[in-house]
């Protein structure tokens, strides 16, 4: 019988035992070996989780400009590429770039979206700590000098007198000043009004400045929403070349993570470039323009990132000779002197 094959008594004084054999010994090791697994589990896990490192966070600055790191938040591609190397992201928008490699180097961030190609000369000139990692191919019609469109300026030679605001160290000023140089006019014979991008345009279209100098998406929203007139842009006098930085510390010490970053910056300039609506839908919110608006925004810049090398590094010098001549910096700067990533 299948009772006597599995339960057999134990002798006599020993009533209420049951040594198991056959079918019932194993089932009753089966269930005591389960139940030990699960009461076991959790401290199992716990051991393990007190394993797993905190993810590391990579504190990323931004502008409204960068586009191509505004793509990769919007779209969670750059935080999925690097959750494999337990790296999570502290993203921190700033009005211009100065500030934010400002904030680079006082080791507030790890790693700067890109900024106009005079930034980084003033922050060589601060002796920053800072390290060039990509940059943008030129995109010199994403920068324009405004004027109203009854404005009696009609030329850069008419700019002499007048009042012009333009941000300090962004690309725009650049452009003043080599837009002043092809007039043969010096700093002295305008007058300048240092001014974030919004004041700019405040002061703009309120008339206190009668030209305002600045850079896209600020060129499109204003060409979308108010009456203007492009003086000019970079065209022939700035080629504007927007460059991506990372602190000299993090460099040398995550370079598997400033790896990933270029190669999605590259995918997503890729992407940009070939889905123009579909990047201007993503992006117009973000910017608070229309989507045709936008759209031409993004038809003004290169987006294409590339490795910084000697080949196309050579305006900076200029840029920073310019900027030391109009006595805008404190001494001269060797270009040539920066870190370049590999």
């Amino acid at each position: 019988m299948k009772d006597r094959q599995d339960f057999e008594r134990f002798p006599r004084g020993h009533a209420g035992l049951i040594r198991l054999n056959g079918w019932g010994s194993r089932w009753l090791v089966g269930a005591i070996l389960c139940m030990t697994a699960v009461l076991l589990a959790p401290k199992v896990q716990a051991v393990e989780d007190s394993r797993t490192p905190a993810p590391e966070v990579l504190n990323i600055g931004y502008q409204k400009s960068s586009t191509l790191i505004s793509v990769l938040k919007a779209r969670g591609t750059l935080d999925a590429a690097l959750k494999p190397l337990n790296v999570t992201i502290a993203w921190h928008e700033f009005a211009s770039g100065l500030p934010l490699t400002e904030a680079l180097n006082a080791g507030a961030l790890d790693f700067s979206a890109d900024i106009a190609d005079t930034v980084p000369v003033f922050a060589q000139a601060a002796h920053g700590k800072f390290i060039y990692v990509a940059q943008e191919a030129p995109s010199p019609a994403a920068q324009a000098i405004l004027v109203h469109p009854d404005s009696p300026i009609h030329t850069l030679a008419d700019l002499k007198g007048k009042t012009i605001a333009v941000t300090r160290a962004a690309g725009s000023q650049y452009l003043l000043l080599a837009a002043l140089d092809r007039a043969h006019l010096k700093t002295a014979d305008v007058k300048i009004a240092y001014l974030a991008p919004a004041d700019g345009r405040a002061a703009f279209e309120q008339g206190g400045v009668d030209a305002w100098v600045t850079w896209d998406p600020y060129v499109a929203a204003i060409q979308s929403q108010s009456k203007v007139r492009v003086l000019t842009d970079g065209t022939g006098l700035a080629s504007y070349q927007r460059y991506y930085l990372a602190s000299s510390s993090y460099a040398a010490r995550r370079p598997d993570v400033l790896k990933v970053v270029f190669d999605q910056l590259v995918q997503a300039g890729d992407w940009t470039r070939k889905h123009p609506h579909e990047a201007a839908e993503l992006l117009a919110p973000l910017w608070g323009l229309d989507v045709a608006a936008t759209e031409a925004a993004n038809a003004r810049r290169s987006y294409e990132v590339r490795l910084v090398t000697s080949s196309n590094f050579g305006e900076q010098q200029k840029i920073a000779d310019t900027f030391y001549a109009a006595g805008l910096l404190p001494a001269p700067v060797d270009t040539q002197a920066a870190s370049i990533w590999r």
